[in-house]
């Protein structure tokens, strides 16, 4: 019998937000579909793809980090994702400039851009037995949870962000497109799907909304309807990226049906009319508390989660006030908050009234710690109730989940103790006992 030759290996580094994540599965996926290996180590790997971000400096610099480090331990490096699309004042790549060995620079979403590259510096060997992937493809997740991306790039132009700049304008994918991935996932055995784009509500905007096929049945190409047919699944559907549209209102009576998840990620980004309109954000503070008290009153166990920008340049000590009555006001469940950073390339950099780094750090600690009270008391109120959750993991102390209100590793947990034997990636009926600032403690609920 002949023998085979090595199959080549990729090794693969991944950073940067689940967008960029959704970016890496894709390229894992035809990487394996094509016969390559995927190497968990630099020696073992014939190149390494890096999969960049590039939004704010701190990416940036983990970034060019850890394509340094990858071409220290291999040599042969291809940079995708948002930092590859970067550009220095001259036009040219921030990449290259800093290392200008690497094999190939991409940009965001450009699956045959790097499997050209790949090809390239290594042609694939195929083997029909190597080039099998399961139908859900390659996921970074675990197998019971999975993002979904439905969009890629935002018409928004937010003074604060170059996303658009890297990721270019929106477009919505088809909608037959996203209900057969999100038919595979489930078929696999996944039981949350996390929707992601820079903009969920403006899905099919691009489009006009135009009708789409599922399973030879019309179908619009928009948020309403893809949300409508997820939620015949019979598993977990969670909004990431959500504008305050009133269309959004629509997608209330879906969530008081049990067909998608009574839980809105929001990015409002501050409170002050003045801010908002530097930020170029939607800035009607009235008309959003007023919002979101209609949402709380169709949905009463609602959870909003929403991220804030402190110190941004001009802010004054008043306007930093009213984001903290806003807070006050809106009873968020969860919130994330972001010193100002500015970043090459973004409008907002040519604002006056920069603020030093301190203050924009202090007013960021200040917001956490005026919030703390605010998802306690959120919090407090659940417990004694029976709820849902659906186990991520086990460990010595008993199992540790999630309830309808948490997003993987952006939001909190429940700690069940008595739940040594409950099974990983399985729905759990548990009793809330007891809260700490973020996260739910619980037992197995007596049927």
């Amino acid at each position: 019998m002949a023998r085979r030759k090595r199959v080549p290996r990729v090794g693969f580094v991944s950073l940067g937000c689940p967008k960029a994540a959704s970016d890496a599965e894709q390229i894992l996926t035809r990487l394996r579909a094509e016969g390559y290996e995927i190497s968990g180590s630099y020696d073992g790997a014939d190149l390494v793809v890096v999969n960049t971000c590039g939004f704010i400096d701190a990416a940036v610099e983990e970034s060019l980090d850890a394509i340094g480090e990858a071409l220290d331990e291999n040599g042969r490096v291809i940079v995708t994702g948002c930092l590859g699309a970067k550009k220095n004042s001259q036009g040219g790549s921030i990449v290259q400039d800093t290392h200008p060995s690497v094999l190939a620079v991409t940009g965001p979403h450009a699956l045959q851009e790097v499997m050209a590259a790949v090809h390239a510096h290594l042609p694939p060997e195929h083997d029909p037995f190597v080039d099998l992937v399961p139908p859900q493809g390659i996921r970074l997740t675990p197998d019971h949870y999975a993002y979904l991306k439905i969009s890629e790039g935002c018409n928004h132009r937010c003074s604060f962000c170059i996303i658009p700049s890297l990721r270019g304008n929106l477009v919505s994918r088809p909608i037959g497109e996203v209900l057969q991935e999100a038919e595979t996932l489930a078929a696999a055995g996944v039981r949350e799907l996390l929707i992601i784009s820079q903009d969920t509500s403006a899905y099919g905007v691009d489009v006009k909304y135009r009708t789409g096929f599922v399973n030879g049945r019309p179908v619009k190409t928009r948020l309403y309807e893809l949300c409508d047919e997820l939620g015949k699944l019979g598993i977990w559907v969670r909004l990431h990226y959500v504008y305050p549209y009133p269309s959004v209102d629509d997608l209330l009576p879906l969530m008081a049906e049990g067909k998608i998840l009574p839980y809105l990620d929001v990015p409002f980004q501050h409170a002050s009319a003045r801010i908002l309109k530097l930020m170029k954000r939607p800035g009607d503070v009235d008309k959003v508390l007023d919002r979101i008290a209609n949402w709380r009153k169709a949905v009463p166990d609602l959870t909003i989660r929403s991220t804030f920008i402190t110190g941004f340049p001009g802010e004054t000590e008043s306007e930093f006030n009213e984001l903290l009555d806003f807070l006050d006001v809106a009873q968020l469940d969860r919130v994330g908050a972001f010193a100002y950073s500015p970043v090459e390339g973004a409008a907002a950099n040519a604002l006056p009234g920069a603020l030093p780094e301190e203050v924009r750090e202090e007013r960021k600690l200040r917001l956490l710690r005026h919030q703390e009270d605010i998802s306690t008391q959120r919090l407090e109120a659940k417990i004694g109730r029976t709820l849902t959750v659906l186990v991520d993991d086990i460990d010595e102390e008993g199992a540790i989940a999630r309830s309808a209100g948490d997003a993987p590793d952006i939001d909190g947990l429940v700690y069940i103790a008595d739940g040594h034997d409950l099974p990983i990636g399985e729905f759990a009926e548990v009793t809330i006992t007891d809260c700490d600032v973020h996260d739910l403690y619980a037992e197995i609920a007596v049927s």
